[in-house]
C-alpha cells in the first residue's frame, strides 16, 4: 500500500479488526426480511483546509431518500468481485471519481437497514491522487463536495426525527448530514481518532428545523 498521511494511519490499523459490536451500531431487522447487498465508499482525502470526506447529495427526484446528504455507493451488482468493488463502481457512475486515484484501506462490517433491508458495507478509502469529481448523473445526484471534518464537526447537533429516531447532524455547505450517514461517520472518524470530543451536552434539534438551520448556512 502507499504510504498514509499521518492522520490517517491509526484508522487505516484499527479497520481489520473492527466488529459490528464496535460500531454499536443498531440493527432491528425482522426474522424473515430479505437483506439486500450494498456498499459506500468513505472517502477520505487531504485537503487546503485538512482532511476530507467525500459526499453527495440524493436528487430531490427520487423516489427513497431524496434530497438527503449520502456517501457514494448502492447495491452490489452480481459482477461485482466485493463491498470495494461495489463501492467504486457506484462512486464513479455518480461523481465521476477515477478509482486509480484511490487505495482501499478495509471493509467495516455490513451495517443492517431495517426500513429498506439493505445490508450496506462501508469500505474506507484514501484519495491519493485528487482529480475532479461532480454530477454525473442529475436524476440521481444534485451535488457533489468534498467536505473538510473540521468544517464538518464546526456544528453538532442531536437529531429527533421520524419514528423516534435519534442521532447526530451536522450543518456544512448548505448540506444537513444526518441518519446513515451520520451515524457512519461518527463510528468511522472515531476509530482513528479523527472526529474531536462532542460537547458535553448538545443542542437538540428537529428535523424540519434542522433542515431550516442547514439552509441557512449555504
Amino acid at each position: 500500500m502507499n504510504a498514509l498521511p499521518d492522520w490517517l494511519g491509526p484508522l487505516a490499523a484499527r479497520l481489520p479488526d473492527v466488529t459490528v459490536a464496535d460500531l454499536r451500531w443498531r440493527e432491528d431487522r425482522r426474522p424473515d426480511q430479505r437483506s439486500t447487498p450494498a456498499a459506500v465508499l468513505v472517502l477520505l482525502g487531504d485537503g487546503a483546509a485538512g482532511p476530507e470526506v467525500l459526499l453527495t447529495e440524493r436528487a430531490g427526484t427520487l423516489r427513497q431518500h431524496s434530497g438527503q446528504v449520502a456517501f457514494p455507493g448502492g447495491r452490489a451488482d452480481p459482477g461485482d468481485a466485493d463491498a470495494a468493488a461495489t463501492a467504486l463502481r457506484e462512486a464513479t457512475e455518480e461523481t465521476g471519481l477515477d478509482p486509480a486515484g484511490v487505495d482501499v484501506l478495509g471493509e467495516l462490517p455490513p451495517l443492517g437497514l431495517a426500513h429498506s433491508g439493505h445490508r450496506v458495507s462501508p469500505v474506507v478509502a484514501h484519495w491519493r491522487e485528487r482529480g475532479p469529481v461532480g454530477v454525473v448523473d442529475p436524476s440521481e445526484v444534485a451535488r457533489v463536495e468534498s467536505v473538510p471534518l473540521a468544517e464538518l464537526f464546526a456544528a453538532e447537533r442531536s437529531l429527533t426525527g421520524p419514528g423516534g429516531y435519534t442521532g447526530p447532524a451536522f450543518a456544512v455547505r448548505g448540506l444537513l448530514v444526518w441518519g446513515f450517514t451520520a451515524e457512519v461517520l461518527v463510528r468511522v472518524l472515531g476509530l482513528g481518532g479523527l472526529r474531536p470530543p462532542p460537547p458535553a451536552r448538545l443542542a437538540t434539534i428537529e428535523l424540519d428545523e434542522a433542515l431550516r438551520w442547514a439552509g441557512a448556512g449555504a
